[in-house]
């Protein structure tokens, strides 16, 4: 696939998020969630946050999606991070996450993290291991309402961006 400058490659785009992306969005998520790939989001969730996330689009179908989720003056989240399973391994994921860490250096937030069940994969992207304790602001505001807490199964990474 060759890439262009507005991101697109062949009939491949990645673009922020719109309200009319909501329903493929929240499918897209909790049908992986219902695999226990990853944790499920309301759609009122997706809804308020709709301007974190990124979509990756092929011909007007949302196949992949991932947040950026700000918490505070120099920390972030890497979250909601799914893709279709006919799109899977073939680098939509890792464009998502790079275009949120490059949203995340845009914005002057230093560090980014990811709560995932597939370590290695952001671990290949310069992510490096974190105990969850390290992660106040995350566990205070969002972990206490998941039903997983406080016996996550969640792995915890962090990169640095700046």
């Amino acid at each position: 696939m060759n890439s262009t400058e507005d991101g697109r490659e062949d009939n491949l785009r990645i673009r922020k998020a719109v309200i009319k992306d909501v329903q493929q969005i929240h499918r897209l998520i909790n049908d992986q969630a219902g695999r226990g790939l990853m944790l499920p989001r309301a759609l009122n969730e997706i809804y308020t946050t709709i301007r974190d996330h990124f979509v990756c689009e092929v011909d007007g179908t949302i196949v992949g999606v991932c947040a950026l989720h700000i918490l505070w003056e120099d920390l972030a989240e890497i979250r909601s991070l799914a893709i279709s399973d006919p799109f899977q391994h073939k680098k939509i994921g890792t464009r998502l996450v790079r275009r949120c860490i490059n949203e995340a250096r845009r914005l002057g937030v230093r560090r980014v993290f990811a709560l995932t069940y597939v370590p290695e994969f952001f671990r290949s992207l310069g992510f490096r291991d974190l105990d969850k304790s390290e992660l106040p602001h995350k566990i205070w505001s969002d972990c206490v309402k998941c039903h997983k807490f406080p016996d996550c199964d969640e792995h915890a990474l962090i990169r640095d961006v700046l």
